[in-house]
């Protein structure tokens, strides 16, 4: 599908965006930090900012893990790119720092400031986040409803995708095929059927997830009042807006005829996200500009989290078949028993601690519930945090702290079925549970509110594969290495895993 993407050179490109950076370290290093007095990991001195910030993009978890163990406990500085940012770790500090008032450490702010929102998504959706409470509730709340729904997609999807003959082994890339069933299960509860199988719908979808992530590194390359016109001439994203309209005018101005005429409330209303925002949205947030840049949103949320996730389990399974026997063997006995429903799901401890053990062992990045400081902060030993500065917690070295895990650098697939097992416990020790320990969805308020749907997909997702596929890397080949790009974990897009339909 052609978006009609701009055709800029991209020595145009570079060539602006090197000058920019010239100027703007060149500034960086004229001025004196009042981060100065704050150890530093990574690098120092004069040039510590520019080295430091080019070390950080291609070996972050090594240099924050290294200012963990050399610091101990202790808050340190990292260069990233024009910046400082200050990273705190243990149970205290990492309390402290998430538990701040957003008017000193605020959330929004710092993910504006990681992905550029109030352009890559929309100034809407970064100063009304109206979407998050219907997450948070008719989300997670419909999740054993739509599960039937979910489940469905899931198989068609996996079946249409891969495309198996007899029982042959076939190679397919695995994170291309991940993110194809990620992105229709995810639009069968965002805006249903028929539209969550339009190859266009699908396509616009995967590439705004894609767009999204280089959009706001290119933004990043220039001062804030050179944005609208980065984004307009430098990203995709002004043309797949376009599209995503298009494709759901009539759909948007169909429900809010039945809206105007009967309220929230009608005969075959469609339960999905669309019509839990429209019955939410007030003012301009109607408009079909609006509801489409929020269903675009979510879709973002959805696919690049949830395929990178998947995608890694994957590799941790093919890498690892010793474990799909005692695998099969949980989910073949409560489906048995109980069908394919959220409460068969939510037995499935095994499965469960899967996915639960690769995002420890791997997961998005190495850094989490990032913070920026829109006020000066002085944290509880002392440490200030100046206006402007992003805090974070080092999240990858707490998962690969000896303290915290036994065996930490090893990927147990059953760890936390077994601290289950052993505690007697229900519900620490789930995927969806946060703690000062394990932070992939974050932390309290700002926990991650899709997490409960997310968790429910890819638990599905996982134990469609076990029970119907046999799956393994090409010719005995390792398990590839994560691919880190600054604090960011992603997987290799071209690997390839071998499926075939089930033997046993």
């Amino acid at each position: 599908m052609d978006f009609n993407l701009p055709n800029v050179s991209p020595l145009v490109t570079y060539g602006l965006a090197g000058l920019v950076v010239a100027i703007v370290v060149r500034s960086k290093l004229m001025q004196k930090s009042p981060l100065d007095a704050l150890p530093t990991a990574g690098a120092d001195g004069f040039f510590g900012l520019l080295s430091g910030s080019l070390n950080f993009m291609t070996n972050a978890s090594g240099i924050i893990r290294e200012g963990c163990k050399q610091h101990k406990g202790k808050p340190f500085k990292v260069a990233m790119l024009f910046r400082w940012m200050v990273i705190v770790s243990g149970q205290k500090l990492t309390d402290e720092v998430r538990k701040a008032p957003d008017d000193e450490l605020s959330f929004s702010e710092a993910t504006n400031d990681a992905i550029k929102t109030e352009y890559t998504l929309g100034h809407e959706i970064h100063n009304n986040p109206y979407h998050i409470p219907v997450i948070r509730s008719q989300l997670t709340r419909n999740l054993a409803v739509l599960f039937p729904e979910i489940r469905d997609e899931i198989v068609t999807t996996f079946e249409e995708t891969l495309n198996l003959k007899g029982n042959e082994w076939s190679a397919v890339p695995a994170a291309d095929a991940v993110m194809q069933v990620i992105c229709r299960a995810s639009n069968r509860i965002f805006v249903g059927l028929p539209l969550c199988r339009d190859p266009d719908w699908k396509a616009l979808n995967i590439q705004f997830a894609k767009d999204v992530i280089v959009g706001s590194i290119v933004l990043k390359l220039f001062p804030r009042f050179m944005s609208p016109f980065v984004l307009k001439y430098m990203t995709g994203i002004p043309s797949i807006n376009k599209f995503a309209m298009k494709r759901l005018q009539v759909i948007i101005e169909e429900r809010q005829r039945y809206l105007d005429e009967y309220g929230t409330e009608w005969a075959d209303k469609p339960n999905d996200m669309l019509s839990w925002l429209m019955d939410e949205a007030v003012g301009e947030e109607r408009s079909v500009r609006n509801l489409t840049q929020r269903i675009l949103m979510v879709n973002f949320g959805s696919i690049h989290s949830s395929s990178n996730t998947f995608t890694q389990a994957l590799f941790n399974l093919a890498a690892n078949p010793q474990y799909v026997q005692p695998l099969r063997e949980e989910v073949e006995a409560i489906v048995e028993k109980e069908g394919w429903s959220k409460d068969a799901i939510a037995k499935m401890r095994k499965v469960d601690s899967f996915l639960k053990e690769t995002l420890r062992f791997g997961g998005l990045g190495c850094l989490g519930v990032g913070r920026k400081a829109l006020k000066d902060v002085t944290l509880s030993d002392g440490t200030v945090i100046p206006k402007g500065t992003i805090v974070a917690i080092a999240l990858h070295a707490t998962h690969r702290n000896e303290a915290v895990y036994t065996n930490a650098d090893v990927f147990e697939p059953f760890r936390f079925a077994d601290l289950r097992e052993e505690e007697g416990e229900g519900v620490k020790y789930q995927m969806v549970s946060t703690s000062l320990e394990y932070l992939p969805f974050g932390h309290g308020i700002h926990a991650c509110p899709g997490r409960f749907f997310a968790a429910n997909e890819l638990k599905a997702m996982l134990a469609h594969v076990i029970m119907v596929y046999d799956v393994k890397f090409e010719r005995d080949s390792p398990k590839p290495p994560i691919l880190e790009f600054a604090s960011t974990f992603s997987v290799d897009t071209k690997v390839k895993v071998m499926f075939r339909r089930r033997q046993d």
